[in-house]
């Protein structure tokens, strides 16, 4: 900064901060990245990095990534293996190829200062199990509608024999059909009010079934993911720094009473409920998702003095809209 110019504080700025999108390669994976905040940041500045759910993309957290920005925090989303503009899977089990990915990421976010992780459903997945390896020194993690606990009876279906027959048809369901049936659907599960979905976001979820193979696929994946869920939360117990679980009274994917088992296995954790919210609250209410999200990392990122504080268990924190 030249001599007698000053910077102007976050909190007098104006109009929206540009979210800046790049590409970068984590684990092997070419990847796309959405980044908001200074460029360049005091040396051990806090920094959120956020993970999107199956069938979504970085772009899921842009309402949310314009909140911090206005804010002036750093944060920085990306696109998960196999979503987005990122590279595909690999053949094989989907959990161990989305841990590397994460890591990496990690290894280079905690290079430059204090990071909180967060995640929605699948993303929250990946968060509490990059959290329980204790590999990277990330200072908190919030897990939003993480599937795998108490999950509803749709995600229960996936594998079953509806979904089977879905997959086993031998003549393909016609493409203007399977689209159809998607922006119906998609709306409903994601949003606590499918009557305010907002277009962009639900087209970006209903491009992923354009016609009868990709659906299939998709199918075939979703199945495969729900039972690898089933051992993945081994080592919760591990889990030393402070986690925000998050869980929504109107989400038709994942139960509220997985936010309150998730608590119950971590017991320093916080629990909030949010009856108003539904799968994804970053997109139902991304005002309250962002001052949650900086009110959590500023408190998980705050440098204690002395004797590290020990942990205390919290209770429920209930709160209808």
């Amino acid at each position: 900064m030249e001599r007698g110019k000053r910077e102007t504080p976050p909190s007098l700025r104006t109009g929206p901060e540009p979210i800046r999108v790049g590409e970068r390669t984590y684990a092997g994976v070419r990847t796309r990245v959405l980044e908001v905040g200074p460029k360049r940041l005091l040396r051990g500045a806090p920094r959120l990095v956020l993970l999107h759910g199956y069938c979504d993309s970085a772009d899921t957290w842009r309402p949310v990534l314009e909140q911090l920005a206005n804010a002036g925090i750093c944060a920085v989303a990306v696109d998960l293996p196999g979503f987005g503009s990122a590279e595909a899977l690999r053949s094989g089990a989907m959990l161990p190829q989305l841990d590397r990915f994460v890591d990496a990421v990690l290894k280079e976010q905690t290079r430059h200062g204090r990071v909180v992780l967060a995640g929605n459903s699948l993303g929250g997945t990946m968060s509490l199990r990059a959290a329980a390896t204790g590999r990277h020194p990330i200072a908190g993690v919030i897990s939003i509608a993480a599937p795998g606990f108490v999950d509803s009876w749709l995600v229960r279906a996936i594998g079953t024999t509806p979904l089977r027959l879905w997959a086993a048809l031998p003549l393909p369901v016609p493409g203007f059909l399977v689209r159809t049936i998607a922006e119906y659907v998609v709306p409903r599960l994601l949003y606590a009010d499918h009557g305010v979905a907002a277009k962009e976001h639900v087209r970006r979820f209903t491009d992923l079934f354009p016609d009868y193979r990709s659906t299939k696929t998709r199918l075939e994946q979703a199945r495969q993911l729900v039972e690898e869920l089933a051992e993945a939360y081994e080592g919760l117990d591990a889990i030393e720094v402070p986690l925000l679980v998050v869980a929504c009274g109107k989400d038709r994917l994942v139960d509220a009473a997985s936010g309150r088992r998730l608590h119950s296995l971590v017991p320093h954790s916080r629990l909030l409920i949010r009856e108003d919210w539904g799968h994804c609250p970053q997109l139902d209410d991304p005002s309250a998702v962002a001052e949650l999200m900086s009110y959590f990392t500023a408190g998980a990122t705050r440098k204690r003095k002395g004797r590290r504080q020990k942990v205390v268990q919290t209770t429920e924190v209930a709160a209808a809209g």
